[in-house]
């Protein structure tokens, strides 16, 4: 998994309620359980119209948007079917980290272990983010638990030492399998020699 330390890039404002993991990522594009390629059916009904062809007015077909790095949300975000495809959609398209006052939980866990960071911060915060995010940079400083705003100033955030660790080692759920290995392997062997039968 990608190491997240500092990542800075365009924010897109995506002022809606209740996004759910449909909205995010439609059921016909589920078939795969590989995660390349997702990102061109990210939030698909919106960033499309029916005929195929780009909806102009969805803010992720707009310049600068076009490469955000950040979106910025309102409450309940990720809501609905807990499918994993959600955050594989929104890493494929570029995205890394999302804003937002409060997060289903699921899916909110779900992107810890795919190499992104759900930030929850106050609405009014949110609100001011929300309004700042007209192409200008932000940058998201995991280590030091801040966003710094284009105008310099700077907003803290708090995090999980757990999933904080996780995002800034690289580590997802194998990886901190694999941290064990010299304890799984003295497991089975005394396993082995206890209990050969298992073995057989």
């Amino acid at each position: 998994m990608e190491k997240f330390t500092v990542l800075k890039g365009v924010a897109a404002p995506l002022p809606v309620m209740n996004v759910d993991t449909d909205m995010l990522i439609p059921k016909q594009f589920l078939k795969t359980i590989g995660r390349e390629g997702l990102g061109k059916s990210l939030f698909y009904e919106h960033r499309f119209k029916p005929d195929g062809s780009e909806n102009p007015d969805f803010v992720l077909n707009k310049a600068p948007y076009r490469q955000a790095r950040i979106l910025v949300a309102r409450d309940n975000f990720g809501c609905g079917s807990s499918r994993e495809h959600a955050p594989w959609a929104l890493e494929d398209f570029g995205i890394r980290c999302i804003i937002a006052p409060s997060f289903a939980d699921i899916f909110y866990n779900n992107c810890f272990m795919n190499g992104m960071l759900p930030i929850k911060l106050p609405a009014e915060q949110v609100d001011l983010l929300l309004a700042e995010a007209d192409g200008a940079a932000f940058t998201i400083d995991l280590p030091n638990q801040k966003i710094l705003r284009p105008n310099g100033e700077s907003i803290p955030f708090e995090i999980d030492p757990f999933f904080k660790t996780c995002l800034v080692e690289g580590l997802d759920e194998v990886a901190l399998t694999l941290q064990k290995s010299p304890f799984i392997r003295d497991f089975e062997a005394k396993q082995r020699a206890s209990q050969p039968w298992l073995w057989r």
